[in-house]
């Protein structure tokens, strides 16, 4: 299986976020943003919202006198030891308030060995979760969270995975037919959030971004009852600015 090789701007966030962290990391006794903008080359207007979103992840704090200097998430991350069970802590707490933002359900999933896997999710009694009527591994080609991985792959991994699990219609809107589908696929543009409209189930309405690096493949997706479809687009739009946190939770 191969990627597409073409970063998403959550890719592109985490990288900058990244060189900002290092820079942090290097001055132990703190690092004004002026010098920050200096030694990693972005602007003002590019650094401030990164460092507004590493201080509220606690990848970095602020002291007296303005500097900046490593946070306690990021000792914690950093950290050989535990840093499973911190990251997975870490992915939860930020995957609660995201919930209570949009006010849906999100998930967290990956690719992992040719199938699709939601790893963690936040819901609750005001954002109920997906009802999983059908095997999401047997499905991807009807829910968001499976077209926005399968979109992340070549046109072979594709094929791959599509021969694997039959297409079948689990509601008037699904798509079964293989040509379309990757038509669509191949025509999805790696910044706009897929949608799923009642297309796995009837009276849910679905939104995924990627959160991908390197060869890990994987998404951030909300799930909201089709009453609520007309705030679909701006929850899908406060997702995709929130994978630039969760992406770069999963690279350090």
């Amino acid at each position: 299986m191969a990627l597409m090789n073409e970063p998403t701007a959550p890719y592109h966030a985490a990288q900058d976020a990244l060189r900002v962290l290092e820079t942090v990391a290097r001055h132990t006794a703190g690092v004004t943003d002026a010098r920050i903008a200096r030694l990693t080359g972005l602007t003002t207007e590019r650094l401030t919202p990164l460092l507004r979103m590493l201080r509220r992840e606690g990848y970095v704090e602020q002291i007296t006198g303005g500097a900046y200097t490593a946070g306690d998430a990021l000792a914690r991350l950093g950290s050989a030891q535990g840093r499973e069970e911190a990251l997975r802590a870490h992915l939860q707490r930020t995957l609660d308030r995201l919930r209570d933002s949009v006010r849906a359900a999100v998930y967290i999933s990956r690719y992992v060995d040719g199938e699709v896997r939601i790893t963690q999710y936040a819901a609750g009694p005001g954002a109920p979760p997906v009802n999983e009527w059908v095997d999401f591994r047997e499905s991807a080609h009807a829910h968001a969270v499976g077209k926005s991985l399968l979109t992340q792959l070549d046109h072979n991994g594709r094929r791959d995975h599509l021969s694997r699990h039959k297409m079948a219609r689990l509601t008037s809107r699904t798509i079964t037919s293989d040509k379309l589908l990757l038509s669509r696929l191949e025509a999805q543009p790696p910044t706009v959030p897929v949608l799923d409209l009642q297309e796995y189930a009837v009276g849910t309405v679905c939104a995924a971004v990627p959160i991908t690096a390197g060869a890990s493949v994987g998404c951030l997706a909300l799930s909201m009852p089709v009453e609520h479809a007309h705030r679909l687009r701006t929850a899908a739009d406060a997702l995709s600015r929130s994978a630039a946190p969760l992406l770069l939770s999963l690279t350090i």
